[in-house]
């Protein structure tokens, strides 16, 4: 059946040379000049620039699980990676196993049909009596699937129109001068001709491996591991991609409980290692691919092991490598002077239990410190904040209200240490309250308390002021922090890290609170899922939707938009409509809780007040967009609102006309984000009816949308606004970075004591949560 399909692929030969080997010029531009060869990537950022590339398909990616037969659906999608690759400008070799498999599947089915045919001649009827398969030579399979193989990844790529070449070596092909100069002219030209060569080892006359065979530093065609290594150093290639069944390499055999995949694995890392069993076919193992990609990367090509099997990756495993993201083990030469995000992460959790067990008034002596620092090391902050700003100026490309949010001052460093001083005083009763007591039974009693959520992850953009205030909140809840600054604040947030470790010393918790200095992309940091807790992004809309999305198995807290309305009243107040869309417009209009609607009553329209809002707006240059009824009421309007659901973060707004409140309601929860949203009325009804109908997060009387911030709510700082349904909604403080744990003070209880013959009984009492359990026990 599988030979069949291939036939029908293949059509004849004349139009699949006319379809697929169609030289094509392929437009270079689109990948960066190689590198020269000799010298690895360093990073994997760097990955991106790889014009020549090896995937290496082990045997357990190429197999089914049956280990008779190949994978189909698994080899069509790398097929399509490749092919994409290659028509991205890239040049493109396949090091392939399968062939011993295919060949496998192939004469089996060929010696049960012939055993069949023989049983029913010599019985003379067609009853199959039991037939046992003799064991089946590894050369002879080879040598009846590999036409069988070829065959399959010609039909696959030329879906792509992509044309393929087979090429079968030995290990002579690489030891004798003349055969190795041919093969590696034969591949020059391949590529030259945009042709894929997918190469192999002629398993069907090649010899068993010798051991210990590699001589002088030249690596034995032992496997398809080494055969990678050794065609990628040969012919110069950039990247080796090795497919194989496992993530990456492990620290321990995958599956033991303290096997950690390696994220860079360095050429001296190599006695930090125990390797497991070899995979349920092939020759190979982990460890002779650990061999075979540190001689690829002493040679200079650089190297990513990773799963080719995983159904979840295996659709984009091989462009994501390329493209720099953080998959599989990626081999480097060059090792950093700091620690891996990994090993931040894990010394932040365990400085941040410590942190969490200090009594509280320590934990408000290192935010008092802090505080101290910003004023007292003013200078050295407003030195590095310069370097920044001169840098973003120079460049040209940063919008004015980004630059105003990197600029600091002597002013707003002042306010960060009120703000900080005021979490100190809440940091006092934060960690360890007690929230509910209940007496279960006779000295069988519960409470529940706040604890830490764990590892906060706060990604932030061009703001600097955002690390001091992030890293005193999660101090006073006894949170572990990772925070990943902008690289437009790299300097300023450098500096203001080192004062926050300066104060978290004065307690011996230093390591609580780490800087991401790496190149580590926030798409790579969004994939901890198993020691980061909570994400908090601080930004732009599209960063807070690109974190949402990247974000696996890790709650995110925060908004995508900060659409905030405010709806005018036919009962408003004149003086008031003015200063509070002046303010909640104009104040900061690139903040998240800026006005970006103005919702007006009909009532309104054509009288002295209309006239008023409409001259203040121009006053303060602020670009005005018609809603659909508002443009139908004007003969000349302005500009029609592209959507009704736009966040402008600039001197521009959205204005719509509505017939009553509840319209204004209806309107805001179609077209809101739940952030916040305001109603200027002198009606008390009204008012309360709005209050009490609209979901947002904050939701505004007579008040400007600029007091939904954590500062002006009196909680000394904010790590952001969450427009979320569950946990922490609206400015979120301190007691957003909390959670509750419940604990359980018994005297020998065990469930059967209530049961039906059971000689206890539930009281469940509430108990004054200021009553302390100590010795308040009933004796009796």
């Amino acid at each position: 059946m599988l030979l069949q399909r291939l036939a029908l692929c293949s059509r004849t030969s004349v139009d699949l040379q006319r379809h697929v080997c169609q030289l094509r010029t392929r437009p270079l531009t689109q990948v960066a000049q190689r590198k020269a060869h000799g010298s690895s990537f360093a990073h994997r950022s760097e990955l991106r620039h790889a014009k020549r590339i090896v995937v290496k398909l082990g045997s357990a990616v190429v197999t089914r699980g049956d280990e008779c037969g190949l994978a189909l659906g698994r080899l069509a999608s790398i097929v399509e990676q490749v092919a994409m690759l290659q028509n991205q400008g890239r040049e493109m070799m396949i090091v392939t196993s399968g062939a011993v498999a295919f060949g496998k599947q192939r004469l089996r089915h060929e010696i049960l049909l012939s055993q069949s045919v023989r049983q029913a001649l010599h019985s003379g009827h067609n009853q199959l009596k039991d037939m046992s398969l003799p064991v089946l030579e590894a050369r002879a399979c080879a040598a009846a699937g590999q036409s069988g193989l070829m065959a399959l990844y010609e039909a696959m790529f030329t879906q792509y129109s992509t044309c393929t070449a087979q090429v079968l070596v030995t290990n002579l092909d690489f030891h004798d001068d003349d055969k190795r100069q041919n093969l590696n002219s034969t591949l020059q030209e391949l590529l030259r001709m945009n042709i894929v060569p997918i190469i192999n080892t002629n398993d069907a006359v090649v010899p068993p491996p010798e051991p210990n065979s590699d001589l002088q530093g030249v690596i034995s065609i032992k496997d398809n591991d080494s055969l990678a290594a050794r065609l990628a150093v040969e012919m110069k290639a950039d990247l080796l991609v090795a497919l194989s069944d496992v993530e990456g390499l492990y620290n321990s055999p995958p599956g033991t409980d303290d096997a950690k995949l390696i994220d860079i694995f360095y050429p001296g890392d190599q006695q930090s290692i125990t390797y497991g069993t070899k995979s349920r076919v092939g020759i190979g193992g982990m460890e002779a691919k650990v061999k075979a990609a540190l001689w690829a990367l002493q040679g200079g090509t650089s190297v990513v092991i990773a799963n080719g099997t995983n159904p979840k990756v295996t659709g984009h495993v091989i462009t994501d490598i390329v493209e720099g993201k953080k998959v599989g083990t990626f081999f480097s030469e060059i090792k950093p002077a700091g620690p891996t995000v990994e090993q931040q992460t894990e010394m932040a959790r365990n400085s941040g239990r410590t942190l969490a067990s200090l009594p509280p008034e320590q934990r408000s002596e290192i935010i008092c410190q802090l505080a101290e620092l910003l004023t007292e090391r003013k200078e050295e902050i407003l030195a590095a904040n310069k370097l920044d700003m001169d840098l973003a100026v120079n460049t040209g490309h940063m919008p004015q209200a980004m630059l105003k949010r990197l600029s600091l001052s002597p002013s707003k460093l002042n306010s960060l240490a009120i703000g900080l001083r005021q979490i100190a005083v809440a940091a006092q009763d934060s960690v360890g309250r007690v929230l509910r007591r209940t007496r279960v039974a006779h000295n069988l009693e519960l409470e529940q308390i706040t604890v830490p959520i764990g590892v906060l992850l706060v990604i932030f953009e061009a703001r600097p002021d955002c690390l001091p205030q992030v890293s005193a909140l999660a101090i006073a809840s006894g949170n572990a922090l990772l925070l990943k600054g902008g690289k437009e604040a790299a300097n300023t947030n450098r500096v203001l890290h080192q004062l926050t470790q300066e104060a978290l010393s004065m307690h011996g918790v230093t390591e609580a609170v780490q800087l991401v200095s790496t190149r580590e992309e926030v798409e790579d940091l969004c994939r901890l899922d198993k020691i980061i807790d909570l994400i908090i992004p601080r930004g732009s809309s599209q960063l807070v939707r690109d974190i949402q999305r990247a974000a696996k198995g890790i709650p995110v807290m925060g908004h995508s938009e900060g659409i905030c309305h405010v709806y005018l009243d036919a009962d408003a107040s004149i003086d008031k409509v003015i200063k509070i869309v002046r303010d909640s417009k104009c104040d900061y209009p690139a903040a998240c809780n800026a006005m970006e609607t103005l919702l007006i009553h009909r009532d309104i329209l054509r009288t002295p007040l209309f006239d008023q809002i409409i001259d203040m707006l121009r006053t303060e240059r602020v670009k005005i967009h018609a809603g659909p009824r508002f443009a139908s009421y004007l003969t000349f309007s302005p500009s029609e609102a592209k959507s009704l659901r736009t966040e402008y973060g600039d001197l521009e707004c959205c204005m719509e006309v509505v017939d009553s409140m509840q319209e204004a309601v209806d309107h805001i929860h179609k077209y809101g984000s739940s952030h916040t949203d305001v109603i200027v009325t002198e009606n008390e009804d009204t008012a309360e009816q709005f209050l009490q109908q609209l979901d947002s997060a904050c939701v505004f009387w007579n008040a400007s949308s600029r007091f939904a911030d954590g500062y002006r709510f009196g909680l000394g700082a904010e790590v952001g606004i969450s427009t979320a349904r569950i946990h922490a909604r609206g400015p979120v403080g301190l007691e957003g970075l909390l959670t509750t744990k419940w604990v359980l003070r018994g005297d020998g209880h065990t469930a059967a004591d209530f049961s039906e013959h059971g000689t206890m009984k539930y009281l469940h009492e509430s108990l004054p949560v200021g009553q302390p359990l100590a010795g308040q026990r009933d004796s009796n």
